[in-house]
């Protein structure tokens, strides 16, 4: 059955309007996440308007990273500390640097190192995509999970280390050998729900599914893919801008979109 996102999207309109979120609130009186965005291609993701739209205002920037592979990781690390700057000068209160394969690839302590350089630049608080969905698998009290990522192998074993940093053992993590950033794009929700939904099959046992990629359009799926799998799903857009959210003062709450960021579950 083909997905429609417009009715998704419907319904958590609904949802977040009878949770009593108010709309047309003066733009200047919004908290202000900065988001310093993998792509050279610059736009506020059309997950955080949806899941925030009413309640924070973004500004964004681009590294200009092509490939999503260790070594155009590294090659981009140089122009962090200028983008945060940017975002620093266009209002942001906080800067969550997405890109989650980006913050996780050198594992935890150079993710912490990649927070600080935010900090350092600009002195504002800082996250990353990685910390996000960390926090949400830990939140939902995740030890054995199913990983379906976009990643080629070498960038999924660095995510299995990562995980394992951080007491999660991953059962399963299959990647769809997706590098260039442009294909991305290429992927349809249809395919990512069928794609999520036999990972999860091929570890049956786990309690949570991830999704890991931040340029998959996701949030429509994860209650989706919870209904087929009958376990909590964590993806990286959603529930990184959910720990962006949390960090300038918000919830996080986005109610319609799965068991976490409906607030069925109090993070610790």
């Amino acid at each position: 059955m083909a997905i429609d996102r417009r009715h998704v999207l419907a319904t958590g309109a609904a949802a977040l309007a009878s949770a009593g979120f108010r709309t047309g609130r003066a733009a200047d009186r919004l908290p202000v996440l900065g988001l310093i965005l993998p792509p050279a291609k610059r736009e506020v993701p059309e997950e955080g308007v949806a899941m925030y739209g009413s309640q924070l205002r973004f500004v964004v920037t681009g590294l200009g990273i092509e490939r999503m592979t260790p070594d155009s990781f590294d090659a981009a690390l140089a122009r962090i500390p200028e983008a945060a700057k940017t975002l620093k000068a266009m209002g942001a209160e906080a800067i969550e640097l997405t890109g989650t394969s980006l913050t996780f690839y050198k594992g935890e302590a150079f993710n912490r190192q990649l927070r600080d350089t935010v900090t350092k630049a600009t002195g504002l608080r800082a996250t990353t995509m990685s910390n996000g969905v960390i926090e949400g698998l830990k939140a939902l009290g995740a030890r054995r999970i199913a990983v379906a990522t976009a990643y080629n192998d070498e960038v999924n074993a660095r995510l299995r280390a990562f995980l394992a940093e951080h007491d999660i053992e991953p059962l399963v993590v299959t990647g769809m050998g997706i590098e260039a950033m442009t294909d991305i794009d290429k992927v349809t929700q249809d395919d990512l729900a069928a794609f999520g939904e036999k990972v999860f099959r091929s570890a049956p046992s786990a309690d949570t599914l991830f999704v890991s990629c931040g340029g998959f359009r996701t949030l429509e799926l994860v209650p989706v893919l919870e209904r087929r799998t009958g376990v909590p799903v964590v993806s990286s857009m959603p529930h990184g801008l959910w720990a962006g959210a949390r960090l300038v003062g918000l919830s996080g709450n986005a109610p319609g979109y799965g068991k976490l960021l409906s607030g069925a579950v109090t993070p610790g």
